[in-house]
Parts: structure tokens; C-alpha cells; sequence
């Protein structure tokens, strides 16, 4: 018998959920950028502050290049990649916030963030295969959970390109690189800055030049440099332009709960 499909698995298993925003209008709002641009924080905080779901897709890839890593297959191997991708049964709990992410019923938790997994994320991304089975997956969870912060680097582009908001975040690399670091010490990880800027200079490459699903700014993106903004500051920009673009489907949902 054939492994069950990747997207198939995740789409079924999503049922088990539910959808709780029946009756109400659709709200998917994309974020994309490279990595160390506070992605992943930002939308979460901003599905809390607009009453949304959130979905981090990062860790989708991320979660499948740890078992990559596991199984000792070579992150450049795309058949025996892509394989893994399929047969693999990969889910969120949104019963939980944020939503962690499961492998074949494991909570990988921050295991997923280190380094052996930084370093080989993007290969493992550039697959076809793995990306069109992640996309399929990520639409599935959009159908079941359409009122959604989703971030990532294809969100606007090729997932939701039919998206209410799409939102781009960008910053210098040595600020990410210190982002970053200062993350993982934050969680007593290892951490060595001078090569975390190597890796995202390497895989800001990698993103933006791959075939399929590449890193890349939506026309339509509202651009925010978060540089010289700490997290606080990005939320509260995001937060008026989307009452502002949105006010009529987000509702009284949006308040801030004071």
C-alpha cells in the first residue's frame, strides 16, 4: 500500500480541529521576509491582537529538515527528500497558542531551531517536490483556518496570493544575525553571531535564487524595515494598517481587549 500523501494526511487531520470561524469573513494576512527579520514573533502577536489564527510555516520546513538530519539522508537529495516529505505526517495543535508542530505525533519543540537544522533548511526547500507538498498543505490549513496570520517567504507570492493583507519584512543582515543570537541565548541554545550571518547571508542566496517558491517581495506587500524597530513598534504599525485596509471584515474581533 502507498504512503498516504503529505497534504492529504495534514488536510484530513486538520478536520479533527475544525473550523471555529464559520459564518465569519475570510482574513488571511501574509508575512514574508528573510530570516531574522522577526518574522515568526510578529505574526504571532498580530493574530493575537486581530483575533486570528496563526501559522508558522518555517517551522513546517524546518521540521522536515530535522528529520532529514535523523534519518542521515543528504539534505541535496531530492528524491529521497521529497520521499520523506510525503510520507511524513507533519500537523499543528491549534488547540494550543502558538501551535506547535508535530512530526509522526513528536514535538520537536525548539529542536528544530539549532543550527545543524539553520544550515540545512534551505536546501531541503528548494526541492519541487517538497515545496508543492508544503503549499498544497499550507492551503489546506488556509481552507480550514481562513482567518490567518500565515509567515514565511512564498506566503503572498504563491500560497495566498489572493491574500486581504500582505506584509514584507526586511532588515539589515548583521541586525538579523544579532536577532537571532540573542534568541537563542534567551533559550540557552549555543549560538555564535559572527556565524549566524554567514548562514543568513548564505540562505538569503539560496531563498531568492531557488526555482520554485524563491524569496521574493509580492507587488502588492506593504514593505516595513524593522531595523531600527523592536517588536513592539512592528506590531503597532501592522496593527493600524490592517484595521485600516480590513476594518469591515476583521470586525470588533480587532480590539485590543482593554
Amino acid at each position: 500500500m502507498e504512503p498516504p500523501c503529505f497534504a492529504a494526511v495534514l488536510g484530513s487531520l486538520l478536520e479533527v480541529f475544525g473550523n471555529t470561524h464559520l459564518g465569519r469573513p475570510r482574513v488571511i494576512i501574509t508575512i514574508d521576509g528573510p530570516a531574522g527579520t522577526g518574522k515568526s514573533t510578529v505574526a504571532f502577536m498580530l493574530a493575537q491582537r486581530l483575533d486570528l489564527e496563526f501559522l508558522d510555516t518555517g517551522a513546517m520546513y524546518r521540521a522536515l529538515t530535522l528529520l532529514v538530519i535523523e534519518r542521515g539522508v543528504a539534505p541535496t537529495d531530492a528524491t529521497a527528500v521529497s520521499a520523506i516529505a510525503e510520507e511524513t505526517d507533519l500537523r499543528f495543535d491549534f488547540g494550543i497558542s502558538p501551535p506547535p508542530i508535530l512530526v509522526d505525533g513528536r514535538d520537536v519543540g525548539d529542536r528544530i531551531r539549532l543550527d545543524d537544522v539553520t544550515a540545512c533548511v534551505s536546501l531541503v526547500a528548494a526541492h519541487p517536490a517538497v515545496r508543492e507538498a508544503m503549499v498544497r498543505a499550507q492551503q489546506e490549513i488556509g481552507r480550514a483556518h481562513p482567518r490567518l496570520v500565515t509567515e514565511g517567504r512564498d506566503q503572498g507570492t504563491v500560497v495566498f496570493p489572493d491574500a486581504e493583507l500582505k506584509v514584507y519584512l526586511d532588515a539589515r543582515p548583521e541586525i538579523r544575525a544579532r536577532r537571532r543570537a540573542l534568541q537563542l541565548r534567551s533559550k540557552r541554545m549555543p549560538s555564535d553571531e559572527a556565524s549566524i550571518l554567514r548562514a543568513i547571508i548564505e540562505r538569503d542566496r539560496l531563498d531568492s535564487t531557488r526555482a520554485t517558491g524563491r524569496m521574493a517581495r509580492a507587488s502588492d506587500a506593504v514593505l516595513v524595515d524593522t531595523s531600527d524597530l523592536d517588536t513592539d513598534a512592528v506590531v503597532e504599525r501592522l496593527v493600524g494598517i490592517a484595521r485600516d485596509r480590513l476594518e469591515s471584515v476583521l470586525g470588533v474581533a480587532s480590539g485590543d481587549g482593554d
